[in-house]
């Protein structure tokens, strides 16, 4: 029999985990060392203005190694998915003539399967549903009754409900939406399409440190968030004019500073709720990550066993880098 050929894709490291996991940290470091640069895969690094309650990369961390989807849009602009796939496959192309690996980085699990594996062509969305959408899942929310969207797409769509988790909202909205805009449902479209769109040599990694370990980072990043100057930063948006009701400002600590900066709560009481919020955030995100097929989990440390998982995958040429 002959040998299996070599998979000539071009190859890319996923680095993602829940919040506050150490993505960022690690990204750079492997980048470092193996001679890669870095592509977002974050929802909100790529708003401008929006820095500390991200957890953007630092302008000493970018001069080290190139990141890129980082300050695309201001915050009162749209971005959506099939912009993100356009746009990110056109900066991991460039890396890649360049003969680098890519680092695809962060924790927005409908980025990260849009560059590996392409898009449903399901038209253009409808802002006016989708806001409504939104507002019905915001109601449910307060009643208590997160799941209410997803059962409605049960009813409509029993074979998209049960490929889509109920935390995954955003993928519930845009169902509902492609569904309610009445040609074809979600659960066709993604049959026809079946992700076959699959051009890059993957390794997926996810950091996690387990959940006793994530909340108590959470915590302690959440108090340092506010130490580096989130409240200011919320205030400087705000005086740009980028109001409470944009999708930017409603992400988690955004929109927990928001009355204090109106005044009508404490710093002391917006902590605690962002830490609440952003600990039930990273256990929707550990649940999404459980069902990648093929993740490599690892806790963030030792590093050993990372390296050496990277070296094998990228090969000699590459991990030469780290000499």
């Amino acid at each position: 029999m002959c040998p299996p050929r070599p998979d000539a894709r071009p190859p890319v490291v996923v680095v993602t985990g829940p919040t506050s996991a150490g993505k960022t940290t690690l990204a750079i470091e492997l980048a470092l060392r193996f001679g890669g640069e870095i592509v977002n895969a974050d929802s909100m690094q790529v708003y401008r203005y929006l820095d500390i309650g991200t957890a953007k990369a630092t302008p000493q961390q970018r001069r080290q190694v190139p990141h890129h989807l980082l300050d695309v849009v201001n915050p009162d602009a749209s971005y959506s998915a099939g912009r993100y796939l356009r746009e990110a496959r056109a900066a991991a192309a460039g890396i890649h003539r360049r003969g680098l690996p890519v680092f695809l980085t962060g924790g927005t699990g409908l980025y990260i399967r849009a560059f590996l594996e392409g898009l449903v062509q399901a038209g253009e969305a409808d802002p006016a549903l989708r806001a409504q959408l939104e507002q019905e899942h915001e109601q449910a929310l307060a009643a208590g009754d997160a799941a209410r969207l997803h059962r409605r797409l049960a009813q409509q769509d029993a074979a998209a409900a049960r490929t889509i988790h109920p935390h995954d909202v955003k993928r519930v909205i845009r169902a509902l939406e492609i569904g309610q805009q009445g040609k074809r449902r979600a659960s066709e479209l993604r049959g026809q399409h079946r992700f076959g769109d699959r051009p890059y040599r993957v390794l997926h990694l996810v950091l996690d440190p387990g959940r006793a370990a994530l909340d108590a980072r959470i915590d302690a990043y959440c108090r340092q968030m506010l130490e580096l100057g989130l409240l200011q930063e919320v205030r400087r948006l705000r005086e740009r004019g980028y109001g409470p009701e944009l999708r930017p400002m409603q992400a988690i600590g955004y929109r927990h500073m928001a009355p204090v900066v109106e005044g009508r709560d404490t710093l002391e009481n917006a902590l605690e709720a962002m830490q609440r919020d952003t600990r039930r955030f990273a256990r929707r995100q550990r649940t999404w990550l459980r069902r990648v097929p093929d993740a490599l989990w690892l806790p963030p440390e030792p590093r050993d066993a990372i390296h050496e998982t990277l070296a094998a995958f990228l090969g000699e040429e590459a991990s030469r880098h780290s000499m």
